[in-house]
């Protein structure tokens, strides 16, 4: 166990953090969202998904606000609807998920008046006639008269803002707890300062009123809807629990407390409401969660106009509970909910009246925190104790068992038990103690495997001895012919450079360009065989195969020849002499393994092909090109372009071999470069033919067009010997070296 301590305590302090977020000591906002995600997830998977037929909304939609005008509509139309929600339809009750806080003046009575004061008043049948037509002009009082004495609950609205500028606008109905019921105890409903609700003759004529203030979480989502909103130390009920209360005789909201332990003093024990056979799940801000059936039109929608016109099916409404709401995007009445981005505010308030007729409301009491707190504790330290003393095997197995409890747990009485417990918070601390207990082991039980990669670091590039440690019964040090690519880069004029350096300064500049030669080599899973100098030698195919081992090879030639470019201006600063390399790569079939002698060994490769790849570098000055391939490299990579440069007969060698000059990819080549490359393709052409004229002629214009270029002068030095000196009618057009 003592070995083991550094990773206990690590533990250990990862379930505190997460216990101290448990206890709202604190929040952790990362926390907070998943717990929001997979409460969401939950919901989604758990939900009915079925249409309620006995709640139906009547909706102001964009096909009525076409038929009847825009929003606010004549309060005597509103009465209409009434008329035939009840008298034609029969509803069993009515909701309006709108709030009525103005006058409707749109009968135009008052300007009727003010004639009958001044324009009109000389005319004396004027006077009596407004009188007989104001009973018919008084919207409003038509509209409170058509909800009298009917099952009619109004909506309105709390707002938020500092008390001296709270806007309170229209009449609030009776609360349903008084003030001051919940003296001395910790209860935390939602607080509000303002509201908006209808005109005093409306609500008084209407049997009830509810709020529809949701409750958004913190990511915008409307999760809850509070039950008992505050407002001047009373408490008032929403529009959802207005509704059941008129449907059961308005019975009183009843506040359901538990006893909390002495040591638990802060906690406010409310749990429920009970209204009349109904009891409400209540959470520590007495808001319910809003059981949603499904997606939006989880209800039956009817278009307001349609109930207006009397074009709407009885079936569809009669008996029925009936919310007026709007969906038309320019009410302004849409949400962000679970179930969609773009919800209906009227649909939230369908969804509680539901939830509470068949008990589906989840329970999120405030004890839940204790819940979590004991979950977190009790699986926390299953782990933080048992994993250090396991295998990866083993600890792996005892994580996804205690994984699938807490996610098991949880399921259960979300399910069965109607209750929300926090899961994001057991899932992440089990993962973190999970990933803690494995990059520990990992970082200090790899150590010797670090060493390993740190000291053949040098010669292959980490991520290949990575490769090999994992899979080490696949490679062997023994030798073994492979086809393979090879490299060679040389400075040029090295010699005479380093004379005129002392030999500090000469340390220094061989670091300087060697060290990104070899990261280019290393990006592209080269493996260095040695250093000569200035002469770097490496090859592709060993110790790990490479399928595109020649084209990896050529490109890291031509990054090698970039990053020369590219370290210039850094040697002129510090007053060393400009370097230029050459670069030879070729392909085939070489030995590689461990050779040397019983005193020393070295990983190498040797062979004919090797040679040749020396060899081409060497005739990168006399060609005056930075890079030169052989033919088998050439023909295996077909997405980048050559330039054939000669065919040469090496020394000591009978068959001549072409060589080439990579230029890059195909796609990149620009105009320029490829119209060059077709003259001189042309001149090559001509100069094998022993057509000398045209050979010269299109070298000619090459040159000044280039000039300069070493390889146009090279040929045409040619071209003037093999007048003088024809090669004869069997050339094959190889040039043979005479020296390597």
């Amino acid at each position: 166990m003592k070995k083991h301590l550094v990773r206990i305590a690590l533990g250990l302090a990862a379930i505190m953090v997460f216990l101290g977020h448990a206890a709202r000591y604190y929040e952790i906002p990362l926390v907070n969202q998943l717990e929001a995600t997979v409460y969401d997830m939950r919901l989604r998977l758990t939900m009915p998904g079925t249409l309620d037929p006995r709640i139906v909304i009547v909706d102001i939609d964009e096909r009525s606000l076409g038929i009847e005008g825009r929003w606010p509509w004549r309060r005597d139309r509103l009465g209409l609807l009434l008329d035939r929600l009840f008298d034609e339809y029969k509803a069993r009750a009515v909701g309006f998920d709108v709030v009525f806080a103005e006058r409707d003046e749109s009968s135009g009575l008052n300007i009727l008046r003010e004639l009958s004061q001044n324009e009109l008043k000389a005319v004396p049948a004027f006077r009596p006639a407004l009188d007989r037509l104001a009973p018919t002009l008084e919207f409003d009082h038509i509209f409170a008269d058509k909800m009298r004495g009917r099952p009619v609950v109004l909506g309105y609205y709390f707002n938020q803002a500092p008390d001296a500028s709270a806007i309170r606008v229209g009449a609030v109905p009776e609360p349903v707890l008084p003030k001051g019921v919940f003296q001395g105890r910790n209860v935390r409903p939602s607080r509000w300062t303002g509201y908006g609700a209808n005109l005093p003759e409306l609500q008084a004529a209407a049997a009830s009123a509810g709020h529809f203030n949701p409750l958004p979480d913190a990511d915008g989502i409307t999760r809850r809807v509070p039950m008992l909103a505050e407002w001047g130390g009373a408490y008032y009920e929403p529009l959802s629990l207005a509704m059941l209360r008129l449907l059961i005789d308005s019975p009183p909201v009843l506040a359901g407390f538990t006893d909390a332990p002495r040591w638990a003093r802060e906690y406010p024990g409310l749990e429920w409401l009970d209204v009349g056979p109904y009891r409400i799940p209540v959470d520590a801000d007495v808001a319910a969660l809003v059981p949603y059936r499904g997606p939006e039109r989880s209800f039956r929608y009817i278009s307001a106009a349609d109930v207006l016109e009397g074009k709407a099916a009885r079936a569809d409404l009669e008996n029925k509970i009936v919310l007026v709401g709007a969906t038309a995007p320019g009410l302004l009445d849409l949400r962000a909910a679970p179930v969609g981005s773009v919800y209906p505010g009227v649909e939230i308030h369908a969804n509680m009246i539901a939830g509470m007729l068949d008990g589906r409301i989840k329970q999120m009491p405030p004890y839940v925190l204790g819940a979590e707190f004991s979950l977190l504790a009790l699986a926390g330290l299953v782990m933080a104790l048992v994993l250090p003393l396991l295998n990866p095997l083993r600890a792996s197995l005892v994580t996804l068992v205690v994984l699938a409890g807490v996610v098991a747990t949880n399921i259960l009485v979300w399910q069965f038990g109607n209750l929300v417990l926090p899961l994001a918070s057991g899932v992440l601390l089990v993962a973190l103690l999970f990933g803690l207990n494995m990059s520990y082991g990992f970082f200090v039980e790899s150590r010797a495997k670090r060493q390993i990669t740190g000291l053949f670091g040098q010669y292959v590039p980490p991520e290949l001895v990575d490769e090999m440690s994992a899979h080490p019964e696949r490679f062997s040090m023994e030798g073994e012919s492979r086809e393979m690519s090879v490299l060679f880069s040389d400075v040029r004029g090295f010699t005479t450079i380093s004379e005129g350096l002392d030999p500090k300064e000469l340390s220094r500049l061989m670091n300087e360009f060697l060290t990104p030669l070899t990261q280019v080599i290393y990006r592209r899973r080269g493996t260095i065989d040695k250093y000569m100098g200035d002469c770097i030698m490496a090859f592709w195919g060993a110790p790990l195969a490479d399928p595109q081992h020649t084209r990896n090879a050529v490109l890291a030639g031509l990054e090698m020849l970039a990053s020369m470019d590219a370290l210039q201006p850094q040697f002129r600063s510090r007053g060393w002499p400009a370097l230029h390399i050459g670069v030879g790569v070729n392909s085939g079939r070489m030995s590689v393994g461990n050779m040397g002698s019983e005193i020393r060994v070295a990983y190498t490769v040797m062979g004919d092909a090797v040679n040749l790849a020396s060899r081409l570098e060497g005739l990168t000055k006399k060609y005056g090109v930075g890079m030169i391939v052989g033919e088998a490299t050439r023909a295996a990579c077909k997405d980048l372009a050559f330039r054939e440069l000669d065919r040469v007969r090496a020394k000591g060698k009978n068959e001549p071999v072409a060589i080439f000059e990579p230029l890059g990819p195909v796609e990149a080549l620009e105009k320029a470069a490829r119209d060059e490359l077709s003259l001189w393709q042309q001149a090559l052409k001509f100069y094998r033919a022993q057509d000398w004229d045209m050979a010269e002629l299109q070298l000619i214009n090459l040159q000044r067009a280039h000039p300069g270029k070493a390889l146009y002068v090279e040929f045409i030095e040619r071209v003037a010997m093999f007048r003088r000196q024809p090669p004869g009618p069997g050339w094959d057009g190889a040039w043979t070296f005479e020296t390597k």
